[in-house]
């Protein structure tokens, strides 16, 4: 099948990767001028840096470089995934400087694309199939400001995290940085390295974990086991869950907080009055956040204030001066004002219709297993799984992707998924206190995820290294055979099935089952095919 993929970032990538090698034509359009998506250079900011360890934001058949730190930086990378794509050989899919402008599907599962180059030519094509990776960071939640008229008139500048490209954009300023998350604090250090002065504005403070707990213990052995995963109820509790969440509840609490503890003391967070308000086994209900090295030391030696629980009311002048007044009344200068307020999870190319019956009516996606719309026939989506094991997650995506293709996958009806995604929204409703980002973060349960879509695709790994992982960190590594092993799989169904690709291409992964040949043709009309709640 042609297929196209939107956005060349982690997910985009790896789709292309393994259905390239499933035996698919991929195209992959990315408006930036180089691959990496929130990595890109034209997107990333001064200080950012991974969440993850490198070992664990990395694709189980790539590993980073041994020359990069633990924590890489965003330039290393995008260098990691521009070598990526080389090792791969993905250069001659890559539609780089392109922006899709439309997506439009018709009758029989393939996708119209329009879309539009550098040189601002538009051009459209029809493709078998659609995959949206576009990424769930890809557009930046900037919030509207009273005053911002007067304020920009006066010299001042409001720009989101990801236009922030240069520290040196903040010299000699008196610069605000709104948000409390780990981009907030990431861009704050070196803003505040070479600012006049250099303020956080926190509507709420979140929990920090150091790299390092009690400058010994690397985090990852604490959050990003199974064990650790395991701490935060289910909605379903298997194994030693049910002892922890049961009779072992107690214990678990006590592991949760006693991080709470030793990073409060570590951090100095009363001494700084940041301390978050509730427990640590509140973290999720937030955002679980790595400490940025040298933040709490700059708020230490007074170059970073932090306002706590306020937010900005107003950008105004004073004495000719552009400021912003805090929500308790504080006036601060503010030449700059830096927003580290999130984002936005948009599918602007595709027709309103087809987003109606993506969201719900809150606006959250309706994606089964994180990858398929319900009632939209040849859409797929990865990426929308963000998780600790991005690369990972997204890689499993892709292998789901590729089997769903080739009828190879077999799924429940449509009301049963859309019973299922229902359930799993409301549970992450009440797990993170709505904080999901509209259904496309699926932390601190990326393991879970991972178990079952390989489940839908009788694929593991062995239970003797899933054992090793609840005590060690999580290695995607041991994940690099799953890859060849499907791969041989389909290759085999194929040649054992003449007729199957034809029926592939014919009712494929658009139609009502998406495992076309599990002994009869599906009925299109049966699945797939009614619009989303």
């Amino acid at each position: 099948m042609r297929i196209a993929i939107i956005g060349a970032g982690v997910a985009g990538l790896v789709t292309a990767k393994v259905l390239t090698q499933a035996g698919h034509q991929t195209h992959v359009f990315e408006k930036t001028p180089d691959v990496g998506g929130v990595w890109s250079r034209t997107r990333r900011y001064p200080g950012v840096t991974t969440q993850s360890p490198k070992a664990q934001y990395s694709f189980s058949d790539f590993p980073m470089s041994k020359d990069f730190p633990e924590w890489p930086d965003g330039a290393q990378v995008q260098s990691y995934l521009a070598d990526y794509t080389a090792h791969f050989g993905l250069e001659p899919a890559l539609r780089l400087s392109t922006e899709v402008v439309s997506a439009e599907p018709a009758d029989d599962g393939t996708w119209n694309v329009e879309y539009r180059d550098a040189a601002g030519t538009h051009t459209a094509e029809t493709y078998d199939r659609l995959v949206v990776a576009n990424g769930v960071f890809c557009e930046p939640a900037v919030p509207e400001f009273d005053g911002l008229a007067e304020f920009t008139e006066a010299g001042g500048q409001v720009c989101a995290g990801t236009e922030f490209h240069d520290a040196e954009q903040a010299r000699g300023r008196d610069v605000l940085v709104v948000g409390y998350g780990k981009s907030a604090c990431d861009v704050a250090v070196p803003i505040s390295a070479v600012a006049a002065r250099t303020d956080v504005i926190a509507r709420q403070l979140l929990w920090k974990v150091p790299r390092k707990i009690g400058g010994r213990l690397n985090f990852k052995m604490l959050l990003l086991t199974r064990l650790g995963e395991a701490l935060f109820r289910y909605i379903r509790l298997r194994g030693f869950e049910r002892f922890l969440h049961g009779p072992g509840n107690g214990l678990r609490r006590r592991m949760i907080n006693s991080i709470g503890t030793v990073s409060i003391r570590q951090l100095g967070l009363k001494r700084l009055d940041l301390e978050p308000e509730g427990a640590m086994e509140d973290i999720v209900r937030g955002a679980i956040g790595l400490a940025t090295e040298g933040f709490f030391e700059a708020v230490t030696a007074g170059d970073i204030t932090v306002h706590r629980d306020r937010t900005i009311e107003r950008l105004l002048v004073v004495d000719g001066a552009p400021s912003a007044r805090l929500s308790d009344g504080t006036l601060l200068p503010a030449d700059l004002v830096v927003c580290a307020t999130g984002f936005t999870q948009g599918v602007p190319f595709l027709p309103e219709q087809v987003r109606a019956q993506l969201l719900d009516e809150r606006g959250n996606f309706m994606l089964y297993r994180q990858i398929l719309p319900l009632g939209v026939r040849g859409l797929y989506f990865n990426g929308y799984n963000s998780s600790f094991f991005s690369p990972l997650n997204a890689e499993l995506a892709a292998l789901w992707i590729a089997a769903d293709l080739a009828a190879a996958l077999e799924t429940p009806d449509t009301d049963t998924m859309r019973h299922a995604v229902v359930e799993q929204l409301a549970f992450m409703d009440v797990a993170t206190d709505t904080h999901h980002c509209r259904g496309t973060k699926i932390i601190p349960f990326s393991m879970h995820n991972a178990d079952e879509v390989l489940s839908d695709l009788d694929l593991n790994i062995s239970p003797l290294v899933r054992a090793a992982h609840w005590l060690g960190p999580v290695d995607p590594a041991a994940y690099r055979g799953l890859t060849p092993k499907l791969l041989k799989r389909l290759a085999q169904t194929d040649s054992g099935d003449p007729d199957r690709s034809h029926l592939r291409m014919v009712t494929g992964p658009g139609g009502s089952a998406p495992g076309a040949g599990r002994g009869s043709v599906p009925d299109q009309s049966l699945t797939r095919s009614s619009p989303q709640g």
